[in-house]
């Protein structure tokens, strides 16, 4: 199958929800049960990365919204601390990929994101739960290597990655 990007558009957030809904049900049934509760990813934060410009679908040949992910280039506040390793290359320009979620019969979107947040940076950086084991498989398999911990504004930890071209 064949996907396509785009930014995010308010008529999109109906989908986008659900789609967070359905990511958090994967999440819940491999065992990842303390990611993304409390009614995370909000329609405010939603509306925010649209807003910004830094929210994206992913969608099929029909034009179906498959997915859906938030991509912001430069400084991620929560990475200026890491413990427990060390960001590679510090200084160069990244993209940070945050609340990545599709539908659960689709295959392959981590890559196509992360693909296409390549050609807005030259290195990628991502966090999850550390319960994700899911998402861990797939940074490793794209070829993320991991280098420490982060922590949130909340001061809850996540686990980071880094990809270079």
């Amino acid at each position: 199958m064949k996907y396509s990007i785009r930014h995010t558009i308010a008529k999109d957030i109906p989908v986008c929800m659900s789609l967070f809904d359905s990511a958090r049900a994967i999440m819940r049934s491999s065992g990842n049960m303390l990611q993304w509760t409390n009614g995370y990813p909000s329609r405010d934060i939603l509306a925010n990365d649209i807003d910004n410009g830094n929210s994206y679908v992913i969608y099929d040949e029909t034009n179906t919204v498959v997915a859906t992910f938030a991509c912001i280039v430069g400084k991620e506040p929560t990475y200026d601390v890491i413990e427990d390793g060390e960001w590679q290359k510090p200084d160069i320009t990244y993209a940070t990929i945050h609340r990545l979620a599709s539908t659960p019969e689709t295959h392959n979107i981590a890559s196509t994101a992360f693909d296409y947040a390549l050609t807005l940076a030259p290195s990628l950086r991502v966090d999850t739960h550390a319960d994700n084991h899911i998402m861990q498989h797939i940074l490793l398999r794209y070829g993320f290597t991991r280098s420490g911990i982060i922590h949130l504004a909340n001061g809850d930890l996540r686990t980071a990655y880094q990809y270079f071209q």
